[in-house]
């Protein structure tokens, strides 16, 4: 049975890898539409980060800053899916 600790740790990998998740579902897309352009190394980036995040060292505090990083990217990205330049992120609803 996990604690506390254990519980809140798992929380927040979770809320990580759902905002990782999502942005690697946009990286796919962006890739496919637009090739290998150098903004593309910086998602490969964020991946290996996130994998090697110690959440034994994150606070809620931290994960504020990463979910508000990525709903400012989806912010700013989303101008180019809404145009319809990039084609749709899912082609279904997956909820």
């Amino acid at each position: 049975m996990k604690g506390p600790v254990e519980r809140e740790r798992q929380y927040y990998r979770i809320r990580v890898q759902n905002c990782v998740l999502t942005i690697m579902d946009v990286r796919k897309i962006l890739c496919d539409r637009y090739g290998g352009r150098d903004f593309m190394r910086g998602f490969e980036r964020l991946e290996a980060e996130a994998a090697n995040l110690d959440m034994a060292n994150v606070s809620e505090g931290d994960i504020l800053l990463v979910e508000q990083a990525t709903n400012a990217l989806l912010s700013e990205l989303g101008k180019i899916f809404e145009a319809g330049k990039a084609g749709p992120l899912y082609m279904r609803p997956l909820n």
